[in-house]
């Protein structure tokens, strides 16, 4: 029987935590940030917890 391999894609994409939960970041702060306000960019810096209907999902590509 092989091993099961991580996703690496979901490997740099999301971090666990306490509690079995995972933290991503925030999409849209790649690129065109010179019209985006100052306190849009700000928001989208910040990490915030997956929703509870994607742990699943998640769960199975990370192998835990």
């Amino acid at each position: 029987m092989p091993k099961l391999k991580v996703k690496k894609a979901a490997k740099k994409r999301y971090k666990i935590i306490k509690g079995k939960k995972f933290i991503r970041r925030k999409a849209f702060k790649g690129h065109l940030l010179q019209k985006k306000s100052s306190k849009q960019k700000r928001n989208l810096s910040t990490q915030i917890i997956v929703s509870y209907s994607d742990i699943k999902s998640i769960r199975k590509m990370l192998v835990c």
